[in-house]
């Protein structure tokens, strides 16, 4: 199993457009980063996590070969923006529509942002999309087991929190982006984990992220083996931060391909 992170940042990404970020090291490429969203080649098929406005140039940064299932975290426009270009992963599935799974608000979503793309098929290039309420469970064609759980992002808006179970090596990844607490249903579901991907806004809390400490609490409640911290501002500085963490405890940065 691989997971490829295509971006680690915020809504406005990081650097921010003038903006002068004091204590970001902006000769480190680690630092810049696209909007969060990541790619998993698991049981020899390809699972999207998110599509923000920088989908299309990492995929060509980091050669992303497929998409065959979409799973949208929740409605924000900086995880659902790029799924426009969805459409050239259409025509490589032989323009088969995508199946697209998320809350029922992200799936209201995509009908209205995209509603000339729901459809079966794809014979002119644009976009086909399945779009499915996502439920407790899911098995994919390939034998990966899907699980998930409701997380709050403030008080408005839920997200799915995703674990994914590759059924070849038995070996589970945790995805929790966009979240300002980690509810008891969503520590048990991801107990000890291999890998835990979570969101770390900042230092200081947030009314609708998680902050570094926050995140780090929930990674030790889970008892993943091995956590990457996501969605960062540029209060998080790569190498100043990396040398503050547990040991099992790390920043992601995009292009970072973590082999399971």
């Amino acid at each position: 199993m691989e997971l490829l992170f295509l971006g680690t940042g915020t809504s406005q990404g990081v650097p921010m457009i003038e903006w002068k970020c004091d204590g970001l090291d902006l000769n480190n490429p680690k630092n810049w980063r696209g909007r969060s969203c990541a790619h998993l080649l698991i049981d020899g098929q390809h699972v999207q996590i998110d599509a923000g406005p920088e989908f299309r140039l990492a995929c060509i940064r980091d050669r992303v070969p497929a998409v065959d299932h979409f799973f949208l975290t929740h409605e924000h426009s900086d995880h659902i923006l790029g799924m426009e270009d969805l459409r050239r992963y259409c025509a490589i599935n032989g323009g088969n529509a995508i199946p697209v799974y998320s809350t029922e608000s992200g799936v209201a979503r995509v009908k209205t942002l995209f509603d000339y793309g729901i459809r079966e098929r794809s014979d002119d290039g644009y976009i086909a999309l399945n779009p499915l309420v996502m439920g407790k469970q899911l098995r994919l064609p390939a034998g990966t087991l899907v699980e998930s759980v409701i997380l709050p992002h403030g008080k408005s808006i839920s997200t799915l929190g995703l674990v994914f179970t590759e059924q070849t090596s038995g070996k589970r990844i945790a995805y929790y982006t966009d979240c300002n607490a980690v509810p008891d249903a969503a520590v048990e579901l991801a107990k000890n984990v291999d890998v835990l991907v979570i969101d770390g806004l900042r230092p200081n809390p947030h009314p609708t992220h998680l902050s570094v400490p926050e995140a780090i609490e929930a990674a030790q409640k889970i008892g993943a083996k091995q956590t990457y911290l996501i969605h960062m501002t540029w209060q998080i500085d790569h190498d100043t931060w990396s040398a503050k963490l547990p040991a099992n405890v790390a920043l992601a940065y995009d292009g970072l391909r973590v082999c399971i």
